[in-house]
């Protein structure tokens, strides 16, 4: 991999013709009442293609901001993939790449019917190792799990399951919460399966519906409707709260550590949102 030399930040910045990522982050920012100290941005290309005589490149952005709510500062983290061409000089056909939806997880292989499955009533959730897993795979992935083209549900599962989250179900896909090997539940990789295994389940990994976001607690699960159509499209964890008591929250796809929990600064974003916040466990 070769490290990008264009000031990429300060580009993102001045397009017009982007995702107008920056925009949105600063307006939610004034939202909160929270100010961007710094900011630092790093791009890094992974991949060159070349069709129709035209070579495209792609690559992964970091950018780390530094925040400033009131007394309180914290670091939110972003890594999100483009692609840009370069013609007489010149970058365009600048974009960020866009992931399809994942309705079905690839590649299923048999499963081992010699494992029994582990089926407990109850189970003690550990927060703390939930959310210090979620700090360390942020952004990057656990070679001991598959990597999904979209990966933010899955991410969540190895989340639950640091945390104490008991497996079941299998070798039934569409039974339970579970990963074997190569197989695994829909509820496991597939965010609209996860929201509702957490609202059905009464054994093991389940959730209790809260109705606002501030009572939130770290280890706690957010599911997101992005367009508001009953398709439920991503998942993120609760890791920390903010100088108002709101929650930061870490994601795979695209990575984001210590992001604000409403994702008003995605490209996502709609406003026919739909959320559903879950308590974990048997608190």
């Amino acid at each position: 991999m070769q490290k990008m030399k264009a000031d990429w930040l300060a580009f993102f910045q001045n397009d017009r013709d982007g995702d107008n990522w920056w925009i949105r982050k600063k307006e939610l920012c004034k939202k909160r009442d929270t100010e961007i100290v710094r900011i630092q941005g790093d791009g890094q290309i992974f991949k060159r293609l070349r069709y129709d005589n035209k070579t495209y490149y792609h690559y992964l952005l970091h950018v780390a901001f530094l925040m400033k709510q009131g007394e309180k500062f914290h670091l939110e983290e972003h890594v999100s993939t483009y692609q840009f061409r370069v013609a007489h000089g010149e970058i365009c056909d600048h974009k960020k790449l866009q992931y399809e939806s994942q309705d079905r997880p690839k590649n299923v292989v048999a499963p081992d019917l010699m494992q029994r499955e582990n089926i407990e009533q109850r189970f003690t959730y550990d927060r703390q190792a939930a959310v210090k897993y979620a700090e360390h795979w942020w952004n990057s992935y656990n070679p001991d799990y598959r990597v999904f083209e979209v990966d933010c549900t899955n991410y969540i599962s190895q989340c639950l399951h640091a945390g104490g989250a008991p497996m079941r179900g299998m070798p039934v896909r569409d039974q339970g919460w579970w990963y074997q090997k190569d197989n695994w539940s829909f509820s496991w990789a597939v965010a609209h399966s996860l929201r509702w295994y957490l609202s059905g389940s009464t054994q093991g990994l389940k959730g209790k519906a809260i109705e606002s976001p501030e009572k939130l607690i770290p280890g706690d699960v957010i599911c997101y409707d992005f367009a508001g159509d009953g398709r439920w499209d991503h998942n993120t964890i609760v890791v920390a709260k903010d100088a108002d008591g709101m929650p930061l929250v870490n994601a795979h796809t695209d990575n984001s550590r210590n992001r604000y929990w409403s994702y008003e600064d995605s490209s996502a974003w709609t406003p026919n949102i739909q959320y559903k916040f879950f308590r974990i466990g048997d608190e």
